[in-house]
């Protein structure tokens, strides 16, 4: 249920990704790594990928429903 939540949330951000992947770490649904490749991250320092990544996500980080989070990003030039 969470992953398909935070599915949701990075598609409506990142609707031009060429890969968006969250996985459920650990299988109680709050550790998740998430990998987003898009080419709104060109040019943009690693930091800055991250943060739109949180924002995308700040209502579940707000509410608990992530404990924990690993980013992945890239650019698809």
């Amino acid at each position: 249920m969470a992953v398909e939540r935070l599915e949701s949330l990075l598609r409506d951000a990142f609707p031009d990704a060429a890969e968006l992947r969250v996985d459920d770490r650990t299988g109680g649904g709050d550790h998740f790594q998430v990998t987003v490749a898009s080419p709104r991250f060109e040019g943009l320092s690693l930091l800055d990928q991250h943060r739109l990544v949180n924002e995308a996500l700040a209502e579940p980080l707000r509410d608990g429903t992530i404990h924990e989070l690993r980013i992945k990003t890239k650019g698809t030039a």
